[in-house]
């Protein structure tokens, strides 16, 4: 996966350099290289996060989501 981020940050870091304004090449390279990988990455990586939280989760089963109940409820 991160292969394709940093070649995805190559392409837009060229693009962004052959632009002929500098105020350009930085909004390119912002909404054309920054912006999609953001995005592509949190997508991805959602079931990464799913799955070290249920890690954590496991890995401490006398962990309470409800602090504020005394379980009699």
């Amino acid at each position: 996966m991160y292969i394709v981020a940093i070649a995805w940050l190559y392409v837009a870091l060229l693009v962004a350099i052959a632009n002929t304004t500098v105020v350009g090449g930085v909004l390119t390279f912002l909404f054309f290289g920054i912006g999609p990988l953001a995005l592509y990455l949190w997508l991805f990586g959602t079931p990464a996060r799913h799955r070290a939280a249920a890690r954590r989760a496991a890995e401490d089963p006398s962990h309470n989501d409800r602090a504020d109940s005394d379980g009699r409820q």
